[in-house]
C-alpha cells in the first residue's frame, strides 16, 4: 500500500510543473505611461519585493500573487507635487507647525501622489521638528525646500527678519538632510532690500540645490527677479494674474513678456503653484497658448486652497487637458520633469528595479467645470480620477477595490 501510495504522488504531482507567482502585484493591461522611459502603450507592470520588476506586453496571470485589472485606465510613475504646506500642528493661524499646513497622508493618495515636497514651510531653526513629526511619521514620501527665513513660515516679523535670514547655516542643513531638503525658498518676503533673495541663491548655491521661488515678493519687479535667477532655479505660482504683490508674466493683451520668455529659455523653470489665491485662467490660458508651460503641477496644498479653486493635482492637470494639452504631457510633467526639478532622478519612473510607486488613473469623460483662484470657471470634457495608488510596492489607496478578492 505504502508503495502504491508513492507510484500515484510521482503519476499525478510529483511530474507536474509547479507554478510560481514570482511578483507580489501584477498589474495587467494598462496604457502605461513612463515619460522617462519612452513607453507609452497597453503593458503589463509586475512589482516584486517593493521594485518595478518588469514591464512586458504580456506577464502571465499566474505570475502574480496579486491581479490589478487595468484595462481602460493609465498606468504611471506616482505623481509628485513639487509645492504643498505639510509642517501641520497646533498653532492657530500660522502655517509651520500650524493648522494652515496640512497632513500629507490625507490627501496624497487618494490624488495619486506618492511624493510631496514642502515649500518651504520649515527653516533651518525649524527643520528638525517638522523632520520628526510629519516626514518621519509619514507613508507618503515628503521632501522639503528650506525656507531662508530660519524659523520658516511663522508669520511676520520673523519672516521679514534679515537677520535670520543665514545663507551658511541653510546650507549646512541641506547638506545635512541630502535628498530630502531639495532647495531653497524664498517668499512672504514685504521689503525691497534684496538680501534675502541674495541669500536664498548664496545657499542654494552652496550646497547645489535650485531655489524656489513665490509670488508673495511685492518689493522685487518681476524683469530682476528673473534676470537674478539660475537655470534650474524654479518660478512658481507661475500663473496668477498682476496684483500688488507682483506683475503678471503676460501683459495687458494677454502676451507673454518678452524677458519671461526669454527666462525660461536660459532655463528658468515655471511650476504652478495653484494655491487659493495664485492661479488664473486669464494669465494661464494665454501663457499656455504661447508656450510657456509648466514645467510642474505644483499644488501649493494647505487648508484654504484644497477647498477652493485648486482641489488637487488631478484637477490642475485636468484644468490643461482641457486646454489641449495632451495627456502623455501632463503626466510627464507630473512626474519625470518635477524629478528632474529637484535633482531626485531615482522618482517619477518605472525603470526595471526603481520604487514601485505607481498611480492607476481614469480619464473621465463628461461635462465638467473647473474653476481658478478668482472663481472664473474653465468647461471641459476630460477629467482625471484616481483608480488606484501603490507606494513602495504596496497598494495605499483603492478607490473601488481593485485589488480586493472576490
Amino acid at each position: 500500500m505504502k508503495y502504491f501510495i508513492i507510484a500515484l504522488f510521482f503519476l499525478f504531482v510529483a511530474d507536474k510543473p509547479v507554478v510560481a507567482q514570482p511578483y507580489a502585484i501584477l498589474i495587467k493591461g494598462g496604457h502605461v505611461i513612463d515619460p522617462k522611459n519612452g513607453v507609452d502603450d497597453v503593458m503589463d507592470v509586475a512589482i516584486k519585493d517593493g521594485k518595478i520588476a518588469k514591464i512586458l506586453k504580456d506577464i502571465p496571470q499566474s505570475q502574480g500573487k496579486k491581479i490589478i485589472d487595468a484595462k481602460g485606465m493609465y498606468v504611471v510613475p506616482g505623481l509628485i507635487d513639487l509645492h504643498a504646506h505639510l509642517f501641520v500642528g497646533s498653532k492657530a493661524g500660522v502655517f509651520a507647525n500650524g493648522l494652515s499646513s496640512v497632513s500629507p497622508d490625507n490627501f496624497s493618495f487618494r490624488s495619486g501622489v506618492t511624493t510631496m515636497v514642502d515649500a518651504g514651510t520649515s527653516g533651518w531653526r525649524s527643520f528638525t521638528l517638522f523632520k520628526e513629526q510629519v516626514i518621519d511619521q509619514s507613508q507618503t514620501r515628503v521632501l522639503a525646500f528650506l525656507n531662508i527665513a530660519g524659523a520658516g513660515m511663522v508669520g511676520s516679523p520673523s519672516e521679514q527678519d534679515m537677520n535670520d535670514m543665514n545663507a551658511h547655516m541653510t546650507s549646512l542643513f541641506i547638506k545635512q538632510y541630502p535628498g530630502i531638503i531639495v532647495g531653497v525658498k524664498i517668499g512672504h518676503y514685504s521689503g525691497k532690500d534684496w538680501a534675502p533673495f541674495d541669500r536664498a541663491i548664496e545657499a542654494g548655491s552652496l550646497a547645489k540645490v535650485p531655489i524656489i521661488v513665490e509670488a508673495h515678493l511685492p518689493g522685487y519687479p518681476l524683469d530682476k527677479m528673473l534676470e537674478k535667477m539660475r537655470p534650474g532655479d524654479i518660478f512658481s505660482q507661475a500663473f496668477k494674474n498682476t496684483t500688488s504683490e507682483r506683475l503678471s508674466v503676460v501683459d495687458d493683451q494677454g502676451k507673454v513678456r518678452s524677458y519671461v520668455m526669454a527666462a525660461k529659455e536660459r532655463g528658468i523653470l515655471f511650476d504652478t503653484g495653484h494655491g487659493g489665491a495664485s492661479y488664473h485662467f486669464a494669465t494661464a490660458v494665454p501663457a499656455f497658448k504661447q508656450g510657456l508651460v509648466p514645467t510642474s503641477f505644483g499644488t501649493d496644498l494647505h487648508r484654504p486652497s484644497m477647498n477652493s479653486g485648486m482641489k488637487d493635482i488631478l484637477n490642475l492637470m485636468s484644468k490643461y487637458l482641457n486646454m489641449g494639452m495632451s495627456i502623455q504631457d501632463a503626466i510627464a510633467r507630473a512626474t519625470w520633469s518635477a524629478a528632474q526639478s529637484i535633482k531626485r532622478e531615482d522618482l517619477g519612473h518605472l525603470s526595471e528595479g526603481s520604487e514601485a510607486d505607481v498611480s492607476i488613473l481614469n480619464l473621465r469623460e463628461g461635462k465638467f467645470g473647473f474653476l481658478d483662484a478668482a472663481g472664473k470657471k474653465l468647461e471641459g470634457t476630460k477629467k482625471l480620477e484616481c483608480e488606484m495608488t501603490i507606494r513602495n510596492g504596496k497598494v495605499v489607496y483603492d478607490l473601488n477595490g481593485l485589488s480586493s478578492v472576490k
